[in-house]
C-alpha cells in the first residue's frame, strides 16, 4: 500500500509578542518639550570672534607698515649706491638687490606665519603687540632725520625727472638762504613785524600761504613802502593788476576805492594777484611766484612759455634775460627766513651741525613736505 507524501507548507513565522508599554500620564506629556521650528543659531567659531578679529587687523596693519617703508628704504638705499646707467655698475645690482629684498620679505612671512601660533598660545595679544612694536620702530626711524636722504632718493628714483627738478630748485633757495646774512635777515623780520597781522588776515582770507607774502613784500620793498620808478606802488609794489582781482579785493574789505598806500589794502591786493597765478600755474610755486613778477605784461607768463615750449620753470629760466629769473628763489628764502623764525625763535645757520637737515625738514613755504 503506497503511502501518500504529506503535502509541504511554507514554514510559518511565529507571531511576534506585542509588548505592552506602559502608558505615559497626561503629566509627563506636558512636560515634554516642544521641538521649535526654528533651529537655535550656533554661536561664531572663535576665529570669528570680534577681540581675534581686532588683533588680527592691528597685527596685519602693523605688518603691512613694516613692509611698506622697508621697500622704501631699500629702494632709495640702493637707488643711491647704484645710481648710473651702466649695465654691470648699475642696473645689474639694483636689480638683484630687489630680488633679495623680495626673497626675503617672503621668508619672513612664512617664518611669522610659523611662529605666531606659538605666539599666541602664550598670550593671545602677543603677535599683535610684537607687529606694532616693530611698526613703530620703523615710524619712529622714518621721522628721524637720518630717513630724509633716503626718502629723498627715493622720490628721485620714482619721481624720475619732475623729482630731480624740484630737488635742484630747492637747494637753490636753500643756498640762497644759506648766503643770506643773518643780522640782515633779523633786521628785514623786525621791520616785518608793523605789517604782521595784515598780512596775516590777507593770506587766511585768500588761502595762501603767509610766510609767501612775507617773502613777497621782502623781496619787492623791504618792508619800507613807497613807489618805484617801474610804476610799483606800496609794501608789495602793486603795477598792473587785473581789473576782476581788484573788484575782489573790494568786496573782501568792503570798500569802494582802494588806496595802494594803505599796507592792509596792499596786502590784500598782493594776496589776490598770488592767488590768481597760483590757480593759472596749476598750484606750480615757481612759475606762479614767476607769473607775479612778470604780470600781464607781453601777455603773461603763459603766453612766454606757449611761444617758446616750455613747460616748467626749468626750461623757462634760460628764456628770461631781461627779468630776474632768480625771483622765485629769492622770495622762497626769505619765506623760509620767516618760517624758522616763527617755528624755531631763530635763524638757524644752514651750514652748522644738522641745521641742514632741520631746514630741509622743515621744508619750504609753499612746497607740500615730504612727512
Amino acid at each position: 500500500m503506497a503511502i501518500s507524501p504529506k503535502p509541504i507548507t511554507p514554514r510559518q513565522k511565529p507571531a511576534a509578542r506585542k509588548v505592552a508599554r506602559p502608558e505615559k500620564s497626561p503629566a509627563a506629556v506636558a512636560k515634554k518639550p516642544r521641538k521649535s521650528a526654528a533651529r537655535k543659531r550656533r554661536p561664531p567659531p572663535a576665529f570669528w570672534s570680534r577681540g581675534n578679529l581686532l588683533l588680527l587687523s592691528v597685527e596685519w596693519s602693523a605688518l603691512a607698515i613694516c613692509a611698506l617703508l622697508g621697500t622704501m628704504l631699500i629702494l632709495g638705499s640702493s637707488a643711491n649706491s647704484f645710481s648710473g646707467s651702466g649695465f654691470f655698475g648699475s642696473l645689474l645690482p639694483f636689480a638683484a638687490g630687489v630680488a633679495v629684498w623680495v626673497v626675503l620679505c617672503a621668508g619672513s612671512l612664512l617664518a611669522w606665519l610659523k611662529w605666531r601660533g606659538r605666539l599666541k598660545a602664550k598670550v593671545a595679544i602677543l603677535p599683535a603687540a610684537l607687529a606694532s612694536g616693530m611698526a613703530v620702530g620703523m615710524l619712529w626711524f622714518v621721522f628721524h632725520d637720518g630717513y630724509i636722504p633716503v626718502f629723498g632718493h627715493f622720490r628721485g628714483l620714482v619721481g624720475g625727472k619732475q623729482q630731480a627738478e624740484r630737488t635742484t630748485l630747492a637747494h637753490q633757495v636753500y643756498a640762497a638762504y644759506r648766503r643770506h646774512n643773518q643780522a640782515q635777515l633779523l633786521k628785514m623780520i623786525q621791520r616785518a613785524e608793523p605789517f604782521a597781522a595784515e598780512i596775516r588776515q590777507a593770506a587766511k582770507i585768500f588761502a595762501v600761504d603767509e610766510h609767501l607774502l612775507l617773502g613777497i613784500a621782502a623781496t619787492e620793498s623791504s618792508f619800507q613802502p613807497r613807489s618805484s620808478r617801474d610804476g610799483g606802488q606800496g609794501l608789495f609794489q602793486i603795477t598792473a593788476v587785473p581789473k576782476f582781482i581788484l573788484q575782489q579785493t573790494s568786496q573782501k574789505l568792503d570798500v569802494k576805492q582802494l588806496d595802494l598806500t594803505n599796507p592792509r589794502h596792499n596786502a590784500f591786493i598782493a594776496a589776490a594777484t598770488l592767488k590768481h597765478y597760483l590757480a593759472e600755474m596749476k598750484n606750480d610755486l615757481f612759475l606762479g611766484l614767476l607769473a607775479y613778477n612778470i604780470g600781464p605784461r607781453n601777455g603773461g607768463l603763459r603766453f612766454i612759455m606757449q611761444k617758446y615750449g616750455a613747460g616748467d620753470f626749468v626750461t623757462m629760466q634760460p628764456y628770461i634775460q631781461q627779468l630776474p629769473r632768480d625771483y622765485p628763489i629769492r622770495v622762497l628764502a626769505y619765506a623760509l627766513a620767516f618760517k624758522l623764525w616763527q617755528q624755531e625763535g631763530k635763524l638757524l645757520a644752514y651750514e652748522e651741525a644738522d641745521n641742514a637737515l632741520r631746514i630741509q625738514k622743515l621744508g619750504i613755504p609753499g612746497l607740500p613736505q615730504d612727512f
